[in-house]
């Protein structure tokens, strides 16, 4: 037995039995029966003619483009053959699942390459149900009471139960592709030792469309049997996995966010001590806020937790207040990083004639009242719901509660993106205002202190974190899968940058305090005045 595979967002399986000297069990708990593979986005402006790199569209699903399709597998394993695109082609045959699931109409396909059972089955089956795969058949329900065949597939009744929605039928389609007797899907390992090849030639599928496949209680079993082979027979399975990269930023974000969490607790507890400690510290405008700031990001990284964790269980109004709450709390971040802007314009730029009355007070009702008037406005429209998060070949990667896919994509440009570019410029362009000053001052300075501009570029790297210039690394995502790590990792872990610049700003050394920048010390003096 072989097992590999791990959490993933898919809801289809591929699989193959390569070498099995043995019956070969797939067992592929929770999740963990999503099988899919994932390759490099080819991109062409204008189709090949060779069916076996051209890009693939969802309609192409006729009997000739299934056959151009299928001779794919024998042509790509030869010699001296044309080049081969082996993540269009699984690509391909995984999407004509979905096709079956979700757009045909048609309960069996009998082709030479081919053969799938595409039926309804109740949410609420009593038992377990069986399927033979025979390779020259097409697959079949097991009858209760009959002999299990020796080519299986084993659903548990847990399965259907655990779909999300309150579906008392599920569409669910069996596929056996008879891939030839070619290497092009035996892995990169197998692919390099000599008369390696896939047992019985094919592949064995199972889809219940885009529908998001979790918690599992029983495994899913694909049961593959053959002859009796020689002991010195590599026994390895191999599947097809497209949500790795997706799995591994989810799980970025959720480490990002809980160290986040950390560091942002010690922040507001660092505060509290120095409040209580310093009498002068009550008066400063600038530390509390710092401390808003972070108790907002704070509540966002706790609520992206929770959402996420949560997925799309509850009821629909449990997932509309889970969306309503996660998008108060980004807004809230957005308009802190923007005040944290503003307080720094009025302290390193406008600099005279800043007083104003009850000032943090006014901020607080800007920072945590506009958003409500959003999310309130928001809400009204009944924005929020269940949002699905799609990959590069439109399959559903994860699902929370945010703003309703498709009908609400509008509230979500004005009130996400909207803001977000607003706010975002604003800070920018005060902190390459700020920056200026800064390094101006230690270019005049450089002969009276050293380490001037070690300094200011330490303190604008402490400024960025305040108004969120992680943030921005948004816009660099469409360039790839890198610039979409380096923006999970850096902006997941704000709170800890937040942290450190808080941490040095008021809790300075003997030789920093004598030493401090120019804006340090403005910040710790000049903000005393609006109480």
């Amino acid at each position: 037995m072989a097992r590999t595979g791990h959490s993933y967002y898919q809801p289809s399986v591929y699989c193959m039995g390569i070498h099995e000297a043995d019956l070969l069990e797939l067992q592929a708990q929770d999740q963990r029966a999503v099988i899919l593979g994932w390759e490099s986005n080819e991109k062409t402006t204008e189709a090949p003619r060779n069916p076996c790199l051209r890009p693939i569209y969802e309609t192409q699903y006729d009997f000739r483009n299934l056959e151009d399709k299928a001779e794919c597998f024998t042509r790509c394993g030869q010699l001296g053959s044309e080049p081969c695109s082996v993540g269009n082609l699984q690509r391909y045959w995984l999407n004509y699942e979905v096709h079956l699931v979700e757009k045909s109409w048609a309960e069996r396909v009998n082709m030479t390459f081919v053969k799938a059972l595409v039926q309804n089955f109740s949410t609420a089956t009593p038992e377990d149900l069986f399927f033979s795969l025979k390779p020259s058949q097409i697959p079949r329900q097991v009858i209760k009471g009959e002999d299990k065949p020796p080519d299986r597939v084993r659903l548990p009744k847990s399965l259907f139960g655990s779909l999300p929605g309150n579906r008392t039928l599920v569409r669910l389609a069996i596929t056996i592709l008879n891939i030839g007797p070619g290497s092009l899907f035996k892995g990169p390992r197998l692919s390099l030792e000599d008369g390696g090849s896939v047992l019985n030639n094919r592949l064995v599928g199972l889809s219940v469309g885009q529908t998001l496949v979790t918690g599992l209680a029983e495994p899913l079993e694909i049961t593959f049997s053959h002859q009796r082979q020689p002991p010195n027979m590599t026994v390895t399975c191999v599947f097809w996995d497209v949500t790795k990269a997706v799995l591994a930023l989810t799980r970025i974000s959720q480490a990002g966010c809980g160290v986040s969490m950390i560091f942002l607790a010690f922040t507001i507890a660092l505060y509290v001590v120095l409040r209580l400690s310093r009498q002068r510290f009550k008066s400063e405008d600038a530390p509390k806020i710092h401390v808003a700031l972070s108790v907002s990001l704070f509540l966002l990284n706790l609520a992206f937790l929770v959402n996420v964790g949560s997925g799309s269980k509850g009821s629909d109004v449990a997932c509309w207040v889970r969306g309503a709450i996660l998008h108060y709390f980004l807004l809230c971040v957005f308009t802190w990083m923007g005040l944290e802007a503003f307080h720094l314009y009025l302290l390193v730029i406008r600099v005279f004639n800043t007083y104003y009355g009850h000032y943090f007070l006014k901020l607080s009702l800007v920072g945590w009242g506009l958003p409500t008037l959003m999310v309130i406005g928001t809400g009204s429209a009944n924005s929020y719901g269940l949002y699905t998060i799609h990959d590069q070949e439109n399959r559903t990667s994860l699902e929370l509660c945010w703003f309703r896919s498709g009908t609400a994509v509008h509230a979500l440009y004005a009130t996400v993106h909207g803001y977000f570019i607003v706010t975002f410029l604003f800070s920018a362009v005060v902190l390459a205002l700020v920056a200026w000053k800064i390094f101006t001052l230690s270019s005049a300075t450089a002969g009276k202190e050293k380490g001037q501009h070690r300094k200011g570029l330490l303190t604008v790297l402490g400024l960025s974190s305040l108004v969120g210039v992680t943030w921005g690394l948004a816009v660099l995502t469409p360039l790839g899968l890198s610039t979409t790590y380096i923006f999970t990792f850096f902006n997941s872990l704000q709170g800890v940058f937040i942290f450190c610049w808080f941490t040095i700003l008021y809790l300075p050394s003997q030789s920093a305090t004598s030493s401090s920048s120019g804006t340090a010390r403005l910040d710790q003096a000049h903000s005393t005045s609006h109480e």
